[in-house]
C-alpha cells in the first residue's frame, strides 16, 4: 500500500473526502514517520501524540455524524511556536515564556480547524522568530542550518511530519527555510491571514504564511483558511508567462551556486515557452530593503518592551545589541522608513505592469553548514517588505548536495497569479 506521508496534502484531501482513507490512519502513519526521525531532527517544540491521535478520531467522528467536512478536513499541520494553541505550550523560542500556556487558539488556528485541520502540534521557531536558532536540523544534512525562523515547520515538511505547516516571515522565514529544506514556501500578501494570537514581533512586517511540499498544497492551505479563491495551480494555463528576472539590490551577496541556478533556470523556463527580461528594481522601490532593518529592529523592540524590561537577562545577546541599538534611534528614523516602505509599496506594481510575475532567488546560496545561525534573508527582505505574494519552489541542489530554490513573486493581492506562475516554474524545472 501507498505511504501516506509520501502524499501531497491535495491527494489525502481527496482520499478523505471519497472514505478511502480516514483522518486517523493518517495521523498514525505520520506520528510513526515522527518516531523514527524526531530524535534527530528535532522539529517539534511540543507533540503529544495522544492528544494528536484524539483530535483525528474527533474529525472522523464528526464526519460519520454527517458534517459537511471542510477544505482542510482530516490533514495534519504543524503550527509554528509563535502562534498560540489552546492547551499547548507557547514559548515562541524564548526561556522567558517556557512555562506558558494559553487558553485560546490564535485566529490562524482557529481558522484552520474550522476548515477541519488537525493539529499534530508545536513546530520550532528561533527566538521570537527572530535570529537564535531552536535545536532543529536540516533534514537533507544535519549538520546544516533549516534555515528559519520557521524551522521546524519546514524540517517537519520536508521530513513527512506533517503535509502542511503554518510558518511566518517578517525578513524571509518562510521563504528561505523552504529553500533550504527542499519543499515549497508561500508568503502570502500581507495580512491575508490575520495575526490574533501571534507573537507579533513587526506590525508593519510579519505575515502568516505556509509550508508544504507542492504549490498546489500551498494554495489549498492558506484557501481553505482565508476562504479566498487561489485557483488550482495544477492546471496548465494556456500560455506561457513573461518573467522578470531580477537579483535584486543584494545580488552581490549571492553564492556561486545561486548565480549559476538563476542563468540555468532562466534557460528552461525559455525553452518551456517562457518570455525572460532582465531588469532590476529601480531606486524608489529597492530602498524599502534599506528601510527593513531600521523597521523590524525598532518595531521589534517595541513589541518586546515587556521581555527588555522585565527579562533583559534571558534575551539572547544578538538579539538584544540589535534591539537595544534599535531603542537608541529617533522616533523619526522609524517613521521615515515607514515612509520609504509606503513609496516603495506604490511604485511596485506599476514596475512589473509588464510581467506576470518576477523571478529572483530565495537565499544566498545553500544552507550553511553551521546550527548557531539560520543564514541571511538578503534576497526575501525586499519582498516582505514590498507586503507582495511570494512562492519559493525547489530549483536543484548545489555543490554540497542541499536544495536550493527560487522565488516567484507578484503583486500585492495578486496571490493567485504567483501561486500559478510558481507552478508553472517548478513544472519547466521538472
Amino acid at each position: 500500500m501507498t505511504d501516506v506521508t509520501l502524499l501531497p496534502a491535495t491527494e489525502l484531501a481527496r482520499r478523505l473526502r471519497t472514505g478511502e482513507t480516514s483522518a486517523t490512519a493518517i495521523m498514525e502513519a505520520h506520528l510513526e514517520r515522527i518516531r523514527m526521525r524526531e530524535p534527530q531532527l528535532r522539529a517539534f517544540a511540543y507533540l503529544d501524540e495522544k492528544v494528536a491521535l484524539a483530535e483525528a478520531r474527533a474529525a472522523d467522528a464528526r464526519r460519520r455524524s454527517g458534517t459537511e467536512p471542510g477544505p482542510l478536513h482530516g490533514l495534519p499541520i504543524g503550527v509554528k511556536d509563535v502562534l498560540d494553541v489552546a492547551a499547548m505550550p507557547s514559548g515562541y523560542g524564548s526561556p522567558i515564556w517556557a512555562d506558558h500556556v494559553p487558553r485560546a487558539d490564535a485566529a490562524a488556528v482557529a481558522m484552520a480547524r474550522a476548515a477541519g485541520a488537525v493539529v499534530i502540534g508545536k513546530t520550532v521557531t528561533t527566538e521570537f522568530a527572530t535570529r537564535e536558532p531552536g535545536p532543529t536540523v536540516n533534514p537533507v544534512n544535519p549538520a546544516h542550518t533549516p534555515g528559519g525562523s520557521s524551522s521546524g515547520s519546514a524540517a517537519g515538511v520536508a521530513a513527512h511530519f506533517f503535509p502542511l505547516a503554518y510558518g511566518t516571515q517578517t525578513a524571509g522565514s518562510i521563504l528561505r527555510p523552504a529553500a533550504f529544506c527542499g519543499v515549497v514556501g508561500y508568503m502570502p500578501t500581507h495580512g491575508a491571514i490575520h495575526r490574533a494570537g501571534m507573537k507579533v514581533m513587526s506590525e508593519s512586517l510579519d505575515t502568516i504564511g505556509a509550508l508544504a511540499r507542492t504549490v498546489p498544497d500551498c494554495a489549498l492551505m492558506v484557501a481553505g483558511v482565508t476562504g479566498r479563491s487561489l485557483g488550482d495551480p495544477a492546471v496548465k494555463p494556456d500560455r506561457a508567462p513573461h518573467l522578470l528576472l531580477c537579483l535584486g539590490p543584494t545580488a552581490e551577496q549571492a553564492a556561486p551556486e545561486t548565480l549559476a541556478l538563476m542563468e540555468h533556470v532562466a534557460e528552461l523556463v525559455v525553452r518551456a515557452g517562457a518570455k525572460v527580461t532582465r531588469r532590476e528594481m529601480p531606486s524608489i522601490v529597492t530602498s524599502a530593503a534599506k528601510a527593513h532593518p531600521v523597521v523590524m529592529n525598532m518595531e521589534g523592540a517595541q513589541a518586546l518592551a515587556w521581555e527588555l524590561t522585565q527579562h533583559r537577562e534571558q534575551v539572547s545577546n544578538v538579539l538584544r545589541e540589535k534591539l537595544e541599538t534599535a531603542r537608541a534611534l529617533p522616533a523619526d528614523a522609524l517613521r521615515e522608513a515607514r515612509d520609504t516602505f509606503v513609496a516603495a509599496r506604490a511604485a511596485f506594481p506599476g514596475v512589473i505592469a509588464d510581467y506576470d510575475a518576477v523571478l529572483t532567488p530565495a537565499a544566498v546560496g545553500e544552507a550553511p553548514r553551521r546550527l548557531d545561525w539560520t543564514g541571511d534573508p538578503a534576497f526575501n527582505l525586499l519582498w516582505t517588505a514590498l507586503h507582495a505574494p511570494c512562492v519559493s519552489v525547489p530549483a536543484g541542489s548545489g555543490p554540497n548536495g542541499l536544495p536550493l530554490g527560487v522565488q516567484i513573486v507578484a503583486a500585492p493581492g495578486k496571490d493567485r497569479e504567483a501561486l500559478q506562475w510558481a507552478e508553472w516554474v517548478r513544472h519547466a524545472l521538472s
